[in-house]
Formats: structure tokens, sequence, C-alpha cells
């Protein structure tokens, strides 16, 4: 079975459409968190997965909404605010229930946003003491995001991947990311495709956002 992997979606419309109407065809879609934050339009992005009922952790932008002890720079904090006076209580209350770890498929695939232990916590896969198979439990595939780098490791035990940040790379190509694994024979295909990053960056202009958080997308930054 074929497996859509997505994560840090920020608010980012655009990007997520875009990643939708590329992913080849799958059995199932699962978000590793962090739906809101930075870009213009989190309800429609908080209603596009909840639409397609996608299984969905708390990243801490998510968490955020409600108040949490996440501490955010200036442009991540205003990300959040309009956030919150975009979402309607309907939407906020769907953000609120998250879980913070899922595992679906019969428990072969476990989903997180950073750390299995602490959600908050980024994995660097440069560091391989962090990113590392002592991450990977009873499942067969851990998911996670956090760090909007795109990253795959294969163990003897099973799969780490983080399949980057639709809505806010960071790893040099503004390319939204996303991954596809396929459950039977253990395998991920990691995926970029270009979206309209002007149409982001003039919606973060309207929305009265930060000029950076609209410049950063066209560096992958």
């Amino acid at each position: 079975m074929q497996i859509g992997l997505i994560s840090d979606v920020h608010g980012n419309r655009v990007a997520l459409e875009t990643v939708l109407d590329d992913m080849p065809p799958v059995g199932g879609l699962v978000c590793a968190g962090d739906v809101v934050g930075y870009n213009p339009w989190p309800a429609d992005c908080v209603d596009e997965l909840r639409d397609r009922a996608v299984p969905t952790v708390m990243g801490n932008h998510d968490a955020a909404i409600e108040g949490s002890a996440f501490r955010f720079n200036r442009m991540a904090q205003a990300g959040v605010e309009h956030a919150r006076e975009q979402l309607s209580d309907d939407q906020r209350a769907w953000l609120a229930d998250l879980p913070v770890e899922r595992r679906e498929y019969g428990g072969r695939l476990k989903v997180v946003h950073g750390h299995p232990d602490d959600p908050d916590r980024y994995m660097r896969y440069t560091r391989p003491h962090e990113f590392s198979a002592r991450l990977l439990g009873d499942e067969d595939v851990l998911v996670l995001g956090h760090t909007h780098v795109q990253h795959v490791e294969r163990y003897a035990d099973g799969i780490v991947v983080n399949p980057g940040s639709v809505g806010q790379p960071r790893d040099g190509d503004p390319r939204a990311a996303y991954a596809v694994v396929d459950l039977d024979g253990l395998t991920v295909e990691t995926h970029r495709v270009e979206y309209d990053v002007d149409a982001v960056q003039a919606a973060v202009a309207e929305a009265g956002l930060p000029d950076r958080i609209g410049s950063r997308l066209a560096r992958g930054e």
C-alpha cells in the first residue's frame, strides 16, 4: 500500500493544493503536524485536511493557537496571531484535539511532529546520534517533521522519514516537499514540486504579515 506523507503545511494553501494535485495515487495520507502558522490561509488548510479525514498530529504551531510554552520569534508569532484571527471556533477545536502521536495501518506507521518523546525537539539528520535507529519502536516507518528538511534513513528495523515541508521548505530548495511510502516493499520516494510562490508572497503582503515570511519562500529557507 502506498501512503502519502506530508508535514509543515503552515497555512500555505497554494503549496498544499499543488502537492495534493501532484501526488501519485495513494491508499492514504498522513500529516506530521503544523497545519497552521506563517502563511495566510490557516483556515483553508485545516478544512482541506479535515475534509479528507487525514490522520494528523499536533505541531508546535498548532498547539500555540490555544497557547503553549514554545518560544517563537516575532515572525513566527505573527503567523500564530494571524491564524488565531482567521480560524473559527470549530477549526480551533479540531487543532486542539490533535494528538501528539498517531499509529496507523495496524501500528506499522507512527507519526509524530518532532522527537517521539518530545514533539518540540528538532531531530536533525546531520547529528547521527539524534537521527538514528533508536528512534524506531515497534513500527516499520516513523514519520516526523518540524525541521522542514526532507530526509530518509533506512535501518535494519525500519525507516525514519521526514517528508520535508509543504508550505515552508528550509533546505535550500523552494519547491514544496512530500514523500510516498510503500508499506509492502518498505520503500520511500521523496518528491518536490514547484508552486506559485509569487501568489503566496502577494497574499502575505495583503494579509499584513512580515515580509520575510514571503521572501524566504523563494530561497527555501
